[in-house]
């Protein structure tokens, strides 16, 4: 099965030391039906408002570190808050929920439970964060200081220009030069142009 229902003391795995308690308190405040996700590329968790009488739903993915399980989980809690106060009137990402996801974040910040360079990156963008956590680069890079089950992966910008890669569907690139933003790529066997995030997963070849 892709998901599985998270107990709440095996929950505590997931989660930095010292946050378990407030965690559970949120969820069982806001009746929090959450699930712990195999990895999806696409998406790093996911909330579904509560219908017909049944709880919240917020999925998290379980390969995520636990700071950025932590910001993840956070991110949706915020978008319940929202739904709770504002229902479908209001942008999934408009002013309501950056307001909301950054009151969150400073309760957790003043708990001191993220390191340093964690907390300077969540700083940066405290006020108006991005729909997104991996459209912030800046985060991207310190929570994957703490990843310790994906060595073999490097991020875009550490594959020296020349180099090539490889995606998690088999495709090799061959690294480019950065055009502005991102790096121009090319695909091997198409001979097509790519343009890759810096901060874009990918297997480096030998």
């Amino acid at each position: 099965m892709a998901k599985q229902q998270a107990p709440l003391e095996t929950l505590k795995q997931f989660l930095p030391e010292g946050t378990f308690e407030l965690v559970s308190a949120y969820l069982h405040a806001h009746r929090i039906h959450l699930t712990v996700t195999r990895e999806r590329s696409s998406i790093l968790g996911d909330y579904r408002n509560a219908v017909d009488g049944k709880n919240h739903r917020i999925s998290v993915n379980g390969n995520l570190n636990p700071y950025a399980f932590l910001y993840t989980l956070i991110h949706e809690i915020a978008h319940l808050l929202v739904f709770d106060r504002f229902g479908h009137r209001v942008a999934s990402h408009g002013k309501e929920w950056k307001h909301l996801f950054s009151q969150l974040l400073k309760e957790f910040l003043g708990e001191d439970v993220f390191p340093a360079d964690i907390r300077s990156a969540i700083a940066v963008s405290l006020n108006n964060p991005a729909a997104s956590s991996c459209a912030e680069e800046h985060l991207l890079r310190a929570f994957r200081n703490y990843d310790k089950n994906r060595k073999d992966m490097l991020f875009v910008e550490e594959i020296e220009q020349g180099g090539l890669f490889s995606l998690k569907d088999g495709r090799v690139f061959k690294r480019g030069a950065k055009v502005r933003k991102r790096f121009r790529c090319v695909e091997v066997a198409s001979g097509r142009e790519y343009l890759f995030s810096p901060v874009y997963e990918v297997k480096k070849l030998v």
